[in-house]
């Protein structure tokens, strides 16, 4: 399992792809957070905070992360190594989690230089360190979560495809309608009772709370479900390719 976890982070690192996918995180972000006027903007905002990059960076993830993932199973059926990696000593659960594993590690690739955001952030704010760590460091926990959730749809969606085109737009549908959809859904007034249940099956509600620096078990359990649950699908994905 550790050597094709090796293989996918080499992958990675060995070609522009990891690299392009850590610029363009960090540009967009740097771009809304210091250069562009506008709500984002951390300079014009007139207090030392990071909001603006947690609310942005699911957004960026949500593109990026199947743009990541989208190749990883796709590209193994149409190449037909799939077949040559199910005969190494391996289980489909060890080959999935290797994967998964690697394309975690990338996200938080991408996550690490934002620190410099939070450096400049303490270093201006009045006085120096006047800013809510405990809220930040949540919300950086919760975007690991939220990232490694994204990445387990997003095998999910490659498992099922050889065309790494239309593993992306699956995935990124998946993670738009659990990010965003299931909580538009929760604001309909026709629901009643079952407005609380969809909100609380949306990924946005977990990060949020995490994002007020209270680690709660809930959310947590909740982000490990989305993982393990998109897991298995994705083995049982695998498994139907051999039948």
């Amino acid at each position: 399992m550790w050597s094709l976890f090796r293989k996918e982070i080499s992958s990675f690192l060995s070609s522009i792809i990891g690299y392009l996918v850590i610029m363009v995180f960090l540009l967009i972000n740097s771009l809304f957070l210091w250069v562009f006027n506008g709500d984002f903007n951390l300079i014009n905002a007139g207090y030392a905070s990071l909001d603006g990059l947690f609310i942005l960076a699911p957004f960026i993830f949500m593109f990026l992360v199947p743009a990541i993932t989208m190749r990883m199973f796709a590209d193994e059926h149409k190449g037909g190594t799939m077949e040559l990696l199910a005969t190494r000593p391996i289980s489909d659960a060890g080959i999935v989690f290797a994967k998964f594993l690697a394309g975690w590690v990338l996200v938080l690739l991408s996550l690490l230089p934002t620190l410099l955001y939070y450096y400049s952030i303490y270093q201006l704010g009045a006085p120096v360190g006047n800013l809510d760590s405990g809220g930040i460091a949540g919300s950086y926990v919760g975007l690991f979560l939220l990232g490694g959730a994204y990445v387990s749809i997003g095998l999910f969606a490659s498992s099922l495809t050889s065309n790494q085109i239309v593993a992306f737009i699956l995935a990124l549908l998946l993670c738009f309608i659990l990010y965003m959809g299931l909580d538009s859904i929760a604001s309909w007034s026709m629901l009643g009772g079952a407005d609380y249940l969809f909100e609380q099956l949306g990924m946005s509600i977990h990060y949020n709370s995490l994002s007020r620096g209270v680690i709660d078990s809930r959310d947590l359990i909740y982000f490990g479900s989305i993982m393990n649950g998109f897991g298995f699908l994705t083995q049982t994905a695998l498994l139907s390719r051999k039948w």
